[in-house]
């Protein structure tokens, strides 16, 4: 079978199952497209030596709010210890910086090095240009829309 064949066959079985009830099912078209946009997320950081997840710690660490690993954790719901093993890479690239809280010593804030900021401007760019690509069949105010939804859906 051609790759072509292949290519038509995967999309009429897409269609045909577009019908079934799940198809509606909220969680289940977030989860799609979380699955699909973080696949070509990750190949649009991949230049940059990125993931989704490295990059999301390294957005937040560049953010000017001195988010503690606790926080990062919590807001990006990863275990603790995924936190420590992104930073710690991170870390290595000396693309961040843990230095002790101003409000407890015990609990350590990450924030981007001037490289670290030089990075993530080059990787937003690819990272929007693939958002873009995901969300191509959204005019801007639908854009908008779904933006406002999911933040209202996940923070009120």
């Amino acid at each position: 079978m051609t790759i072509e064949a292949q290519d038509e066959q995967q999309a009429a079985t897409k269609d045909r199952l577009v019908a079934s009830r799940i198809s509606q099912d909220v969680g289940f078209l977030l989860a799609k497209l979380h699955v699909g946009g973080s696949a070509v997320n990750n190949r649009a950081l991949a230049e940059f030596d990125l993931k989704e997840r490295s990059y999301s710690v390294l957005m937040l660490a560049d953010s000017g709010l001195e988010p503690t690993q606790r926080e990062l954790a919590d807001f990006l719901s990863l275990d603790p210890s995924q936190i420590v093993s992104l930073v710690d890479e991170l870390e290595k690239r000396k693309l961040v910086v843990r230095a002790p809280g101003k409000q407890d010593r015990r609990a350590k804030t990450v924030t981007a090095t001037v490289q670290g900021s030089q990075l993530l401007a080059q990787a937003s760019v690819a990272a929007g240009r693939a958002e873009a690509r995901v969300l191509a069949s959204l005019d801007d105010r639908e854009l908008e829309q779904l933006r406002a939804l999911l933040g209202k859906a996940l923070w009120g």
